[in-house]
């Protein structure tokens, strides 16, 4: 897909119902949103220029809600033309309260991502904010309230399933946005993944190196060299399977991005390494034979949790006696998965379709039940993590005139600015960890 022809997913919008005028606590038609550029294309953003459908009891439910979690927060939040709340911290300006709380009471977090890209609050620190709120965010909704989350939570569309059909299409809403935009704020080394630094604050001179680190640290637990018969399971753009050809292994990588393949082929045709690397353009589950060494970079996060189990099942089947898995995994709370395992999310409506975080315990589980596979060894390294974040952020940030160039309006530059942030929030506030984990087979449990 490319950048001229990207278009937010989005469901049907209904029409609005003729009649006499609204009754009081009646659903409004939808109106546009007073804090959205001129220039903002409706066919692209349809729930960004206008301002959802949502009841005024809704609505006041959700801003007295909304305004007592607030109010008990480390943070400054500006309520546009009328008070401040918050204990004091990061400043939050909500420059159009009623906008602000009408979207929540519509689609709650949807509704809180999509008022950023409207413009409706903003922060000189995005990330100190949302670092606030995804500290706390097990307890800002009322447990009574959580307990109905099923009642107003909306449910993930069926299309965003892991099959093999919607895997495709989850894949290519975000990795065939375009090679070029990725190249804007990654590396050299296009590693679209945690690196690992020796030491804080992290410098974007040593990017390189830190990927290249946290890659041959997957290695070497799995213990990639000469001969070894290595699959890899997402190519991301090839530097992986670069780094492995040198090493003297034989790979052979799948993804479901034709984008990345044609510029990861390139890249090991460049290096030397065409002669040592497949790269097939197939789904995990369509993978034959048996390796040595298995490795996957920040991929189980696509799968979805329903395919947990043959995607467990399938590397156990691709291993060979006496072989070893290295995955590197973002994972989040078991308790906070289990919670929001079925809700459908603001980085799955504009992010990445049909995603699903699994946690160390889910793992666990999964591998037990499916597979004669167990977790050997797990290394958390989130803070790591936060660092990458930033300096990506940071180059995207300053590369606003090129992503335009490349077609993108300023409303995806602020939808991705969110994401950055939203993403560099959760591993700084804790919420969400990466981890490396070694996979055996425990071949006595199997026999």
């Amino acid at each position: 897909m490319s950048a001229s022809t990207f278009r937010t997913r989005a469901r049907p919008r209904r029409r609005p119902r003729r009649g006499r005028g609204h009754r009081p606590g009646a659903v409004p038609a939808p109106a546009a949103a007073p804090g959205v550029g001129a220039g903002t294309d409706p066919a692209r953003w349809p729930d960004i220029v206008a301002l959802p459908r949502a009841s005024r009891l809704r609505t006041a439910v959700a801003e007295r809600v909304v305004r007592r979690a607030l109010a008990r927060l480390p943070l400054r939040v500006r309520l546009a033309g009328r008070e401040d709340i918050g204990l004091g911290g990061p400043l939050m300006d909500v420059r159009d309260p009623d906008a602000f709380f009408r979207r929540i009471g519509a689609s709650g977090l949807i509704g809180f991502g999509e008022s950023y890209m409207a413009r409706e609050w903003d922060a000189p620190d995005p990330v100190g904010v949302l670092t606030v709120l995804a500290g706390q965010v097990a307890t800002l909704i009322p447990e009574p309230l959580q307990r109905l989350r099923g009642l107003w939570a909306r449910r993930r569309p069926e299309a965003q399933t892991g099959t093999r059909e919607g895997a495709r299409t989850n894949i290519s809403h975000h990795y065939d946005l375009s090679n070029e935009l990725f190249a804007l704020f990654l590396d050299e080394t296009l590693s679209y993944s945690s690196a690992l630094f020796r030491g804080f604050p992290a410098e974007p001179a040593l990017l390189p190196a830190a990927q290249h680190r946290k890659i041959d640290r997957l290695l070497d637990l799995a213990a990639v060299g000469p001969g070894t018969r290595l699959l890899e399971i997402g190519t991301g753009w090839g530097e992986l399977a670069i780094r492995a050809a040198a090493r003297g292994a034989h790979v052979v990588s799948v993804t479901l991005s034709r984008e990345q393949r044609d510029l990861a082929l390139r890249r090991i045709a460049a290096a030397g390494h065409a002669d040592r690397v497949d790269v097939r353009l197939c789904d995990y589950r369509e993978i034959d034979g048996t390796y040595d060494a298995i490795v996957s970079v920040e991929m189980i996060e696509a799968v979805g949790a329903e395919f947990w189990p043959a995607y467990f099942r399938t590397l156990d089947r691709l291993l060979a006696p006496g072989g070893r898995i290295a995955l590197q995994a973002i994972t989040m709370p078991d308790d906070r998965m289990r919670a929001g395992r079925d809700t459908f999310t603001w980085i799955h409506k504009y992010i990445f379709p049909g995603g699903q975080l699994p946690s160390t315990e889910a793992i666990d589980r999964v591998t037990a039940a499916h597979t004669g596979l167990r977790v050997e060894r797990s290394d958390g390294f989130g803070t790591h993590y936060a660092e990458t974040l930033r300096l990506w952020r940071e180059r995207f940030t300053a590369g606003a005139e090129q992503v335009d160039a490349l077609g993108f309006d300023a409303t995806f530059r602020r939808m991705w600015t969110f994401y950055l942030a939203y993403s560099e929030a959760g591993f700084r506030s804790g919420y969400l960890d990466v981890r490396q984990l070694l996979l055996t087979r425990q071949e006595q449990e199997t026999a």
